[in-house]
Order: C-alpha cells, then structure tokens, then sequence
C-alpha cells in the first residue's frame, strides 16, 4: 500500500494567459449569461445528484467539526476500521470500501483512491492520537470516491453532450510536426465516441460538428437546451516550447471552499459558487472513472485528475461536466501519436467503455449536432450572444 502514496503529479505546464502564450477556449471569461437557443429535441430531465450539496458557499457547506476523526467517519458508515501502513514518522492509512483502496499520509495532500492519484485540500492532522481530514475533504473527494455510485443515476437520463473543443477561428494548439490543428483532432474524436455511444444507447449531441468557433455560453446553451445528463468537453495540450512534457490531465471544476489544483495564473476565490458546484461529487466520479479508461491507452502517463475555476465551459453547466486534455501536442511522440486515426479511435473506444452502455428502454438512440445530423453535414449555428463589458 505504500505505493499508492506517490508524489503529487506536477503542475500543468501550458503557460498561464497573458504571457502571448495561446489561451484554450474553455479559458475564456465569457459565461456571464446564457443566450436564447433555437427551439431543439428535449430529453428528459438530468438525472439526481448523488451525494451532491446545493450550490452555494464554503459557509453552508461544512459539518459543525473542521476536523474529523477518519476512524470514527468509517464506524459511523459501516466501513472497515482504517489499515496503518508506512512508518511512524510520516503516518499512512488505508480505508477500504466496495469500489476500492482510499490511502492518504498524515501531513500531505496527495492521495490515492485505488491507484490514481486524487488531491486533498487541506493535509490529514494527526489529533489527539487520531487520523483526521478536514471536513471538506471527507464531503467533496473521500465521501463521493468510497461511497458514491455515478453511472447508476444516470440510466433516467441517457442523453450526452460532446464538446469538441476549440473550432473556426479558433484553431487551439498547432501540432509540433506542423501540419494539423488541436480543432481537428478534438472534432474526430468527438465523432467516434458519438458514434460509439449512440450503439450503445445514448442520445448524442456535439456542440459543433463542422468547422465552427462557438462561444464557451453557446457550448453550455446546447448542453442546457437538450437537458443533458453529462456533458464531456475533448481537448489536447500543448506546453510549447517545452517539448517534453506528455501525460493525461482531466479536469473539473473545484468545489466552494477549496483552493484549485491549478491556477494558470487566474485568481482562485475558494468563497465562489457556480451552478456546476451542485454536482462537485459526480464530477470527480466522473472525471476518475474516463481518466483510468484513457490512461489504459496512453500508457499510463498520468498527469491527474485536477480541480480549477477558471474553466469557464464547466463552470454553468447544470450536470455533471468534465474536461479532458487527451496528450501534448507539442511533444513529437504524443503528436505523432493523436495525428493516428487508430489511436483517436482507442482514445473514443475508451472514453465510451468508461461512461457505459445503456440498460433503458426507451427510444431509438441518435447522434446530432445543434439542428442537423452529425455524419458529414454542418451543424446549425447558433447567433453569437451580446455580452456586457
């Protein structure tokens, strides 16, 4: 079990807005409001929250206790007694539950839930003689990970939008080998996993499916305007000029109360609350259960599953809602790698085995974009709204 306690993945090295580096379309502060859109399909109505809080600040959130004694949280929910491991002076447990391992050290905020690497906001204390771990930790990460069940929830609502990130314009990240933009790729991933997911029962909807620049509101707008049980945003990286860096990073978004794992050089109000932090415990099951999926293709470099706030796609989102950075294009053998039509298709294959076939009855599934059929033709779009300064 010791090796489940790792160091903490290192920080995101795409270079923080402002310094002429590129800035990503789910960077954009442009989520103030949501437009008006175009009368569209409803499905049915996203499913329950499972183990989520409302929506609202640090505050009213919390327990009466800051600090809970882990043995006694386990007693109380019917889990084993915590499992000691590693030595005295840096102390570590193991608390096991039905769908794995959650191991932490006293004094660090790395941990692992049966393998991957999950970070704590605040540090396990050793008090009085006791493992203990802040409230907000046992409710946003632990709670959700040894407890929570997330698919489940979601055979009342089989509906998905997929967000092929960037489009138009907006090429995102240029590939090192010089002849392919981070735009394409996202669109043909996002069109093998629709593909995948609508013979498997799902009701599929891609926020572009040509080459489009759409607003991070008008992304959000057709999540909201189709109900969507989740809602699944595709990129790649770049750390350019770096062409070292490699590995799988999945984001969403931190909850009320915590610092984020990553910055990028955006202020980070741990007292602010967005529509999506209802859902802060089904995001991390989510974004855990496609993160181990896709690193079974990538070969396992992991660069973790992080929370941030600046993510502006996720941060209205009334669902569940994750964001995947897929690889580095600016590393020469990840590049090489995304630029494969068999790889994307591994990448789409594993994605759809992680969220799951459907057990419903209902409907014929399909696959669209906003107003059109996804396989070859443009999708509708939608007018551009009017943002206040």
């Amino acid at each position: 079990m010791v090796g489940l306690l790792a160091v903490l993945v290192a920080g995101c090295a795409t270079a923080p807005r402002g310094d002429g580096a590129r800035v990503s379309d789910w960077e954009k502060q442009d989520v103030a409001n949501t437009p008006t859109v175009p009368a569209a399909p409803v499905a049915p109505p996203p499913p329950a929250p499972i183990l989520a809080s409302p929506a609202a600040s640090s505050r009213t959130n919390q327990s009466a206790e800051t600090w809970i004694p882990l043995n006694r949280w386990c007693q109380a929910n019917g889990l084993a007694a915590l499992c000691p491991i590693g030595s005295a002076r840096a102390p570590a447990y193991a608390l096991s539950a039905v769908g794995g391992v959650f191991a932490l050290r006293t004094g660090s905020q790395s941990a692992r839930w049966d393998g991957l690497e999950v970070r704590l906001a605040f540090a396990p204390q050793m008090i009085n003689g006791q493992p203990c771990v802040h409230t907000l930790d046992l409710q946003k990460t632990i709670q959700p990970l040894v407890m929570g069940t997330f698919m489940s929830a979601l055979r009342t609502n089989l509906t998905i939008v997929i967000d092929p990130g960037h489009g138009g314009g907006d090429s995102g990240t240029k590939s090192v080998l010089g002849y392919r933009y981070e735009k394409e790729y996202t669109l043909d991933w996002a069109r093998r996993l629709g593909s995948l997911l609508a013979s498997n029962g799902w009701r599929v909807f891609l926020t572009r499916s040509a080459d489009l620049d759409l607003s991070l509101s008008n992304r959000i707008a057709i999540a909201e305007a189709h109900q969507a049980g989740i809602f699944l945003s595709l990129h790649f990286n770049s750390s350019a000029p770096n062409d070292q860096q490699a590995g799988l990073e999945t984001y969403c978004l931190t909850p009320s109360g915590m610092l984020s794992s990553v910055t990028r050089g955006f202020g980070d109000d741990p007292g602010l609350s967005f529509p999506n932090n209802a859902f802060d415990a089904q995001n991390l099951q989510f974004a855990l259960r496609v993160h181990r999926a896709l690193l079974q293709v990538n070969g396992q470099r992991d660069r973790g599953v992080r929370r941030a706030r600046f993510l502006g796609v996720l941060r209205g989102q009334n669902r569940p809602a994750i964001l995947v950075e897929g690889g580095y294009l600016s590393n020469p053998q990840e590049a090489r790698r995304i630029a494969d039509p068999a790889y994307r298709q591994k990448l789409a294959e594993a994605v759809a085995e992680a969220i799951g076939k459907s057990d419903a009855q209902g409907p014929k599934s399909e696959m669209t974009t906003q107003g059109s059929e996804v396989r070859g033709q443009t999708s509708e779009v939608i007018p551009q709204p009017t943002l206040p300064p």
